[in-house]
Formats: C-alpha cells, structure tokens, sequence
C-alpha cells in the first residue's frame, strides 16, 4: 500500500540516516518506512540541492554536522587514549 508522506517528513529521515547515520534498518523499525524509500529520498533531496539554495543550505549543514560528530568522536578517543597513559607495554 502506497502512503504519502509530508516533505518535512522525508527530510526527517534524510536527516537521520545522513546527519546521524541512522541505518535503513533502524529507521524502518522505529517510523515503519518502506527500505526502499530511504535512498530514493535521499537522492531526491541531494538533487533538490542543485536547485534549491535553500535545500543546498540544509544539506550542506548536516554534511558539516556529520564531519564534526566524526572529528569529535577522534578527538574524545585520542584523549582517551592520551588519559589511559599512551603506552601498552
């Protein structure tokens, strides 16, 4: 059965599985979306950047998210490991 779901909706998912890195499978589970409509989405969205500035604005920010969760994650293991004393014998 087809549903039809709201942009801001799409954008939520798109969100989730680009900003968070949400699996397809998790996403699925908790808002009972076809697996398959996740990429589609996401492709949408990606070519909507091309010629909304708007959408291109959004895009570009939760691609700068992704980059700081990851640099962040580094940094707090390389500290970690920095605390741990640095060294295995």
């Amino acid at each position: 059965m087809s549903q039809n779901y709201t942009p801001e909706f799409k954008k939520k998912i798109v969100r989730l599985h680009e900003e968070e890195g949400r699996t397809y499978k998790s996403i699925t589970a908790e808002y009972g979306v076809s697996k398959a409509s996740i990429p589609k989405w996401c492709s949408e969205f990606n070519k909507e950047c091309h010629t909304d500035p708007q959408a291109k604005e959004d895009y570009d920010s939760i691609k700068e998210n992704l980059r700081l969760k990851r640099e962040n994650e580094g940094l707090r293991k390389e500290i970690a490991f920095k605390k741990s004393g640095g060294i295995f014998c």
